[in-house]
């Protein structure tokens, strides 16, 4: 069989089959992951190394949060600034937590602990943001659940970095700088685009961000800290230029990204997936996997529920609603796995048990915030939520919210 067919096979494979089976409420990357360890079962010589596939998942992972880093409004995270800070402080209380738990029980030095602990905990904010309109949740729940994972990906990002280059301070400082010229060239780099190139060539807006988009990925990944941070700080700053370059920041061009990025994406968990050690697939990784899912995930899910039940007074029914949206980890815990176990050599084992946990706080998202699957759905009119003042978005039963649910993304 010729390469192109095998390509066109399985490009037809990860587009199609992923998208029927969300029907019965499997989420796509999980498919999409399942896909690569059938192929790494079967064909164990040609999985994980062929550098066609490797292009590819480096442009879905890159676009997944170039998107992702175009979603940040800063306008919004200060509106409610007050929760988020609270969100995040005991964010960094729990890591710190989980941390300790696995240099002391675990007896991992501080680095992959703490990798470990981002790898349990970070929210995958792509992910997320991207199954809310299969959701039936309400405006302000939206807003809480999208600014959460955002502000907690920040965090993540920023606290992968430092753990990754803290145990060389030449590198450490090395990457830093790298990291800073990339910051101070890139709104540069938008600049000059937007007034030399985009005036003259309509239509070239989104072909130039994503261009950046992948340079800035390819820059972070050669420093060691992986394409995801480099794209995010890309999207994140033409999100900021935004005034200054409009063109490049468009509603138009982020539904654009978010587009592109479904098709590469499959690509990326596919390529994982082939990836995968047969150690991982054992029993002895069940357990593990199956041990830190009712460990952390009951963990999570309460802190969160407590935050928004008794801190802030949210209702019993958003508190769940937003909680249960905030459990995916998938792509934090697979960027950190694959970390922990490339670098630091963490035992198969432990490894498909962190797989294992991702993919079942994937799915139950899914299970719990369900909507009914509708063949041809027609659309519902719906209310507009009342512009909040600077305190904070509605609270709960005040002004009108959503009056019905988003049809189903079949």
């Amino acid at each position: 069989m010729s390469h192109e067919l095998v390509y066109l096979l399985l490009i037809c494979a990860l587009l199609i089959v992923p998208r029927a089976l969300q029907r019965y409420r499997v989420p796509a990357p999980l498919t999409c992951f399942a896909f690569g360890i059938g192929l790494m079962l079967a064909w164990p010589e040609a999985s994980g190394h062929n550098d066609a596939i490797h292009l590819l998942a480096a442009l879905g992972i890159s676009t997944l949060f170039l998107y992702a880093g175009l979603e940040v409004d800063l306008t919004q995270l200060r509106r409610g600034v007050g929760q988020l800070l609270t969100y995040l402080a005991l964010r960094c209380l729990t890591l710190a937590l989980v941390a300790w738990l696995a240099w002391r029980f675990l007896g991992l030095q501080w680095q992959p602990a703490m990798l470990l602990a981002l790898a349990l905990l970070t929210s995958s904010t792509g992910f997320i943001v991207d199954s809310l309109d299969r959701f039936e949740m309400r405006e302000e729940d939206r807003f809480w659940v999208t600014n959460k994972a955002i502000a907690g990906e920040l965090l993540a990002l920023a606290l992968m970095f430092f753990v990754l280059k803290a145990s060389n301070p030449i590198e450490l400082g090395a990457s830093s700088m790298t990291l800073l010229a990339l910051v101070a060239l890139t709104p540069v780099i938008y600049v000059a685009l937007g007034r030399w190139i985009v005036p003259h060539a309509p239509g070239s807006e989104f072909s130039l961000l994503v261009m950046v988009g992948f340079v800035a990925a390819y820059v972070t990944d050669k420093i060691g800290v992986e394409y995801l941070l480099g794209a995010f700080i890309a999207g994140l700053l033409a999100r900021l230029l935004r005034p200054r370059v409009p063109a490049l920041a468009s509603d138009d061009i982020m539904h654009a990204v978010k587009l592109f990025s479904s098709f590469f994406v499959p690509f990326y968990f596919f390529a994982n997936g082939a990836r995968v050690p047969t150690g991982a697939l054992t029993w002895e990784a069940l357990l593990v996997g199956l041990g830190l899912t009712a460990m952390v995930l009951p963990g999570r899910f309460g802190v969160i529920w407590i935050q928004r039940r008794w801190l802030f007074r949210d209702s019993a029914g958003s508190s769940l609603r937003v909680s249960m949206a905030l459990m995916p980890t998938l792509i934090f815990t697979l960027v950190l796995a694959t970390i922990l176990h490339d670098r630091f050599a963490i035992p198969d084992a432990l490894f498909g048990g962190l797989l294992l946990y991702a993919f079942l706080n994937t799915l139950l998202p899914s299970l719990v915030l369900r909507t009914p699957f509708d063949v041809a759905p027609l659309p519902t009119p719906v209310a507009t939520v009342a512009p909040a003042g600077p305190a904070g978005p509605p609270a709960p039963g005040g002004e009108a919210v959503q009056a019905a649910s988003r049809p189903s993304d079949a």
